[in-house]
């Protein structure tokens, strides 16, 4: 049977299709591809971008939502702005007439062994020659302290934040067999680094202490392990408990870190036992009293109330952890306006040098909060999507707020 079609229909219809498929083939794929299209079409999304005072792009940005990391950033101010960016974070040494060394810890999240080896020459210098055994005081901190959004991983960012804590409650070893030994040469293997490695698989290990009581015994073999390299004699006897009350202080160590070094690293890595850490701390800047988690997310509340207005928003830990934590695009810029002055704290968007920002993840949430340069001067952006995308979106939306 013959086609009915008309001849001239046909090739009409001919000419269409062919001119539709020039014409979708002509669009650039970086049209096709725009970032900031496809932020505008997801429903858990949120952007803000302001320049010199006003909304540059807007989408959604008051909604509240889940900020992951970029939560670091309001953690980071407040520190910032209650101790000044030259405070240095202090632990205390004392002694009992019994040659008792008694460590009393106030939440300095840096004390890396590094740092234990210039606490332990400090105390050498000071004349201590022999100890008949170690306390650890970590009673500036409520025993029942739990992290919102913190699970029972090895994983290090899981670690349990603790008054005295040594390299960030984690342990990095290598197993050979049955051979465990420190990755770090600065760091000795002590017997409960050597009970994990010998409990994990072989290779490289990095994991956390999981308990309290656990990280706390840790950092009293690191210390005696430490102080015995430096010629100091040191009993067996360990003790968790609070200072008796009749001890004298032998020596009060500042950490040779700034606060501002330490909240560049914080921010850098992400580091999530630094972050709870000030956290924490920030609910008795002078460390005169006993710290629970419910006074630091009041604390902090109250201070982003007073310092910005804010409303409707929510906050359960200072990491970014807690998928409780809500805040809004236009929360996070307006913190970022103030953060101005710390902005060089911020890293460099590798290969956008006119990007410095803070990342924030967790399954399904991508975050991206800091300043873009535009025309020499840096302007405040907020991108926060809570649904799953591809990995680096939020750096191609940076890179698009640029231009």
């Amino acid at each position: 049977m013959k086609s009915l079609t008309h001849p001239i229909v046909s090739s009409q219809r001919h000419w269409v299709t062919s001119l539709l498929i020039l014409l979708a083939l002509s669009v650039p794929p970086a049209a096709a591809t725009d970032p900031l299209a496809q932020v505008k079409g997801m429903g858990q999304a949120s952007l803000l971008l302001k320049e010199r005072g006003r909304d540059l792009i807007a989408y959604q940005p008051d909604t509240p939502r889940i900020p992951a990391s970029t939560m670091k950033l309001l953690t980071a101010f407040a520190a910032l702005e209650t101790w000044g960016r030259d405070d240095r974070f202090q632990t205390d040494f004392h002694q009992d007439g019994t040659d008792w060394l008694w460590v009393k810890g106030y939440a300095d999240p840096y004390l890396v062994s590094e740092e234990l080896d210039r606490m332990v020459a400090a105390l050498k210098s000071r004349g201590l020659r022999e100890v008949a055994g170690i306390g650890l005081d970590d009673s500036f901190f409520s025993p029942d302290v739990e992290i919102a959004g913190r699970s029972a991983s090895d994983n290090p960012y899981d670690a349990p934040v603790t008054a005295l804590a040594a390299n960030f409650n984690t342990l990095n070893l290598v197993r050979i067999g049955d051979q465990v030994r420190s990755a770090e040469p600065q760091t000795p293997l002590t017997p409960t680094a050597r009970r994990f490695g010998l409990a994990g698989g072989a290779g490289k290990q990095r994991v956390n202490l999981r308990e309290r009581e656990v990280a706390l015994r840790y950092f009293g073999e690191l210390l005696a392990a430490k102080l015995e390299q430096a010629g100091v004699r040191v009993g067996n006897q360990r003790k968790i408990a609070p200072m008796p009350r009749h001890t004298k202080r032998f020596y009060r160590h500042a950490n040779s870190h700034t606060l501002v070094e330490t909240v560049e690293s914080m921010l850098k890595f992400s580091n999530n036992f630094i972050a709870n850490a000030l956290f924490l701390r920030l609910a008795d800047p002078r460390g005169e009293g006993v710290v629970s988690m419910a006074a630091a997310r009041s604390n902090m509340t109250d201070f982003a109330r007073s310092r910005f207005g804010w409303r409707e928003f929510s906050i359960e830990d200072g990491a970014g952890l807690s998928r409780g934590n809500r805040l809004s695009a236009r929360q996070l810029v307006e913190l970022l306006e103030a953060f101005a002055p710390y902005r060089d704290l911020l890293s460099v968007q590798e290969g956008n040098k006119d990007v410095r920002a803070k990342t924030g993840t967790l399954r399904g949430v991508s975050c991206y909060a800091g300043y873009v340069r535009r025309e020499g001067a840096w302007a405040p952006f907020a991108l926060l999507l809570n649904q799953p995308v591809e990995y680096n979106l939020r750096q191609r939306v940076a890179s698009s707020l640029v231009r």
